[in-house]
């Protein structure tokens, strides 16, 4: 089985309004990133990388919630992250049942953190050219 049909599996798991609200924001994040690579980490999470980690899932009891990796360092001008605020780097969105998702806010989300780790892939590659042509000149 692989990834896709892992996750597919975990929300046929869950045929109540958890396993829904997970396929919504699956859904949600792949039309922000197309590209995005879709995964499960950590105890079967599913979660989507794009030059680095955007975001992870996970179901509880009575919430979903999804984590992104460098949430601390997004604008986040419609307040949606409410959850992990104290860290320096995670930011999270707790959703309870009657909980609706800001869907353009969402989205902004996943191209904000696709985008910064997007800049940081780039500046990563430019100061190693750096270093090596200064490794050239000795």
């Amino acid at each position: 089985m692989n990834t896709s049909e892992q996750i597919d599996k975990k929300i046929a798991d869950h045929p109540d309004w958890r396993g829904e609200l997970l396929a919504r924001l699956r859904r949600l994040v792949r039309e922000a990133e197309p590209e995005i690579l879709e995964e499960l980490k950590w105890r079967g999470a599913p979660t989507w990388s794009h030059n680095g980690l955007v975001c992870v899932a996970n179901i509880y009891k009575d919430t979903v919630k999804v984590v992104f990796a460098k949430g601390a360092k997004l604008a986040d001008p419609d307040r949606i992250f409410n959850s992990e605020l104290a860290g320096n780097a995670w930011r999270g969105i707790t959703f309870s049942e009657k909980d609706k998702i800001n869907v353009r806010a969402f989205r902004n989300l996943v191209r904000s953190a696709v985008e910064l780790n997007s800049d940081r892939k780039s500046r990563k590659s430019q100061s190693e050219s750096t270093i090596t042509a200064s490794r050239r000149r000795r």
